[in-house]
C-alpha cells in the first residue's frame, strides 16, 4: 500500500443551465480515479465546483427574472445534488462566489502577477464568443462562426487589463514536448502544440464592469471585472486554501489530473500553466481530457430539445446503471453517443443477464448445495487455472487503468463474468452422483464465489454500490460456512 498523496479535479461547472449528462461523464470518470487511488492508499483529495461568474449568466438570469445570486445558488445546489445521487466521492465542493475562499486567492493571484509584470492595462478591439467566454482570433473561425457555439462573435472594442501569455508560450511548448505535463489523449497535445506554434498573442483578463457586473473586482481599479475564465481556474487552488493560511494546499498541490472536456483544454493546457509559471507554483502532472455525449449522433442542445436529464435517468435505472453505461459505453477520451435504446441494450446484457443473473446464480446454487449437502466452502480458490486467470486479469486491469482507458477496464472484469458462466456450464455443480462429486462441486462452487468477491473488489471504483451488495450477499460465516446475510433484491432487474 502506498502513502502518496493524489488531488484530482473536475473542470467546475458553468452554472447558466441545470447539469447535463455531460457533466455527469466528467464527474464519475474523475470519482473512479479517486476511489482506485483510495484503494492503492493514497491519500487522496477531490475536487469539484461551480464557476457562477460572467456575461452568460447574468443574461440568463435576467432571462430567468431573476437576480444572479438567486440563479446561481439554484443551479450549484443542483450540481451537489447530481453528485450525491451519482455517490461521486469528492472530498470539497467549491463555488466561485465564495467572498471567504474563492476571492481572497483570486486577488492574491492577480496582485502578484501584476507584481511580476505580467498584467497590463491597454485599448483592445477583438472577437468575443459569449457562449465560450473569450476573446477568439478569426483564423479560429469556421464560416465566420465560433465552431463550438455556431455563433457569430462580437466585436468588442474597449480598455481592458492583458496578461502576458506570450512571454510563456514557448516554455509551455518545451514543457508539453515534454510531458511535464501530461496531456491524454495524445492528440490533444499535438493540437496544443500546434496551436502555440501559430503564434500566442497576450490575453485580456478583465472587463469593463458596466458591461459584467456579476464577477470578481479587479484590485485597486473597481471600474474593471476580473475576466470569469481567468478568476475560475484559480478555483483549483483556492480550494486548498492558497491565499490563506491552508495547510491543504501545501499538501495537496500540484494537481495530479485534471479531469475536463475538450471544448476548455485551451486554457487548461496553455493559459493556467502560464499562470501558474508566473506565480513560480508547480504544474499539474496530467490533464485528462473527454469528448462530447451526442444523442442519437447529434450534439446535445437546448434548440433541438435533447438535452439528456441525468437526474431522470437515474430515478429510472439507478446510479450504477448510469455509471456504467457512461464509462462503458463512452470511451474515456472519445466522443461517444447516448440513446435509450442502447442504454437499455447494453443494461440487459451487461447487467441484468449478465453480472445480475451471475451473482443471482451462484447464490441460489450455494445456498441450496448448504442445504443439500451440509460442506463447508473453502476461503481461497483451489484451481491454479483460475487463480493464473485472476492474475492476468488483475494485470490487464492495472495496465488499462493507468492508461485511462475505463471502457477497457470494465471488458476487462467481464472477462470474469463470461469465464464464471462457462466454468459453470462446463462443472455443472447441480449434479451429485456419488460422494466424489459432491466433494468435485463443493470446489466449484467455492471457487465461484471467490471469482465474484473478487469481480465485486474490481468493479468498487466503477460501481460502489453494486459491489458493497455482492460482497455483502455472499459474506459466509468462517466456521459454519453459512451466509451471513439474507439474500437482497435483484441487483439489476431486467428490463
Amino acid at each position: 500500500m502506498s502513502s502518496k498523496k493524489f488531488y484530482i479535479t473536475t473542470s467546475i461547472a458553468y452554472t447558466n443551465a441545470f447539469p447535463h449528462i455531460g457533466f455527469a461523464l466528467e464527474l464519475v470518470q474523475a470519482d473512479v480515479l479517486a476511489r482506485y487511488h483510495r484503494i492503492l492508499g493514497d491519500d487522496v483529495f477531490f475536487l469539484t465546483g461551480t464557476d457562477e461568474h460572467g456575461i452568460k449568466i447574468s443574461k440568463a438570469a435576467e432571462k430567468a427574472g431573476k437576480e444572479p445570486e438567486e440563479f446561481v445558488n439554484e443551479i450549484s445546489d443542483s450540481f451537489k445534488k447530481l453528485t450525491e445521487i451519482l455517490n461521486i466521492s469528492n472530498n470539497d465542493f467549491i463555488r466561485t462566489t465564495n467572498k471567504k475562499r474563492h476571492w481572497p486567492a483570486v486577488e492574491k493571484v492577480w496582485l502578484k502577477l501584476k507584481d511580476n509584470g505580467d498584467i497590463y492595462k491597454k485599448k483592445y478591439k477583438g472577437l468575443y464568443c459569449v457562449g465560450c467566454e473569450a476573446f477568439i482570433q478569426e483564423k479560429d473561425l469556421k464560416n465566420g462562426k465560433c465552431p463550438v457555439h455556431q455563433k457569430k462573435p462580437e466585436i468588442v472594442e474597449e480598455e481592458n487589463y492583458f496578461f502576458r501569455l506570450s512571454k510563456y508560450a514557448s516554455e509551455i511548448e518545451k514543457i508539453l514536448e515534454k510531458d511535464e505535463i501530461k496531456i491524454i489523449p495524445e492528440a490533444r497535445k499535438n493540437e496544443m502544440l500546434s496551436f502555440i506554434r501559430q503564434g500566442v498573442e497576450d490575453v485580456s483578463c478583465s472587463r469593463l464592469r458596466e458591461k459584467l457586473f456579476w464577477g470578481i473586482p479587479v484590485p485597486g481599479d473597481n471600474s474593471q471585472t476580473i475576466y470569469v475564465w481567468f478568476e475560475a481556474l484559480i478555483n483549483y487552488i483556492s480550494a486548498l486554501g492558497y491565499g490563506s493560511a491552508g495547510e491543504d494546499f501545501k499538501k495537496y498541490w500540484p494537481a495530479d489530473v485534471h479531469c475536463i472536456g475538450k471544448d476548455i483544454f485551451r486554457f487548461h493546457s496553455l493559459l493556467w500553466p502560464a499562470m501558474l509559471l508566473s506565480l513560480g507554483l508547480d504544474l499539474p502532472k496530467k490533464i485528462l481530457i473527454h469528448g462530447f455525449i451526442n444523442v442519437n449522433g447529434q450534439k446535445m442542445s437546448k434548440s433541438l430539445g435533447n438535452i439528456i436529464n441525468p437526474f431522470d435517468l437515474i430515478e429510472k435505472y439507478g446510479a450504477d446503471a448510469v455509471r456504467y453505461f457512461l464509462l462503458r459505453e463512452i470511451p474515456s477520451t472519445e466522443d461517444g453517443d447516448f440513446t435509450e435504446k442502447r442504454f437499455k441494450e447494453r443494461y440487459n446484457s451487461d447487467l441484468a443477464n449478465g453480472l445480475g443473473n451471475l451473482a443471482a446464480r451462484l447464490r441460489v446454487m450455494a445456498e441450496n448445495y448448504l442445504k443439500t449437502q451440509g460442506l463447508k466452502f473453502k476461503n481461497e480458490i483451489q484451481d491454479l487455472r483460475i487463480q493464473e486467470k485472476i492474475q492476468n486479469i488483475e494485470e490487464e486491469y492495472k495496465d488499462a487503468f493507468e492508461k485511462f482507458k475505463f471502457n477497457e477496464v470494465l471488458r476487462i472484469i467481464w472477462k470474469l463474468v463470461n469465464f464464471s458462466d462457462k466454468y459453470i456450464e462446463e462443472k455443472k455443480p447441480w449434479e451429485h452422483k456419488n460422494q466424489e462429486s459432491k466433494i468435485k462441486n463443493q470446489k466449484v462452487i467455492s471457487n465461484l464465489l471467490l471469482i465474484l468477491d473478487k469481480i465485486a473488489v474490481l468493479l468498487e471504483p466503477f460501481l460502489p454500490e453494486i459491489s458493497k451488495r455482492i460482497k455483502k450477499e455472499i459474506e459466509r460465516d468462517k466456521e459454519s460456512g453459512n451466509f451471513i446475510n439474507k439474500r437482497g433484491k435483484v441487483l439489476f432487474p431486467r428490463i
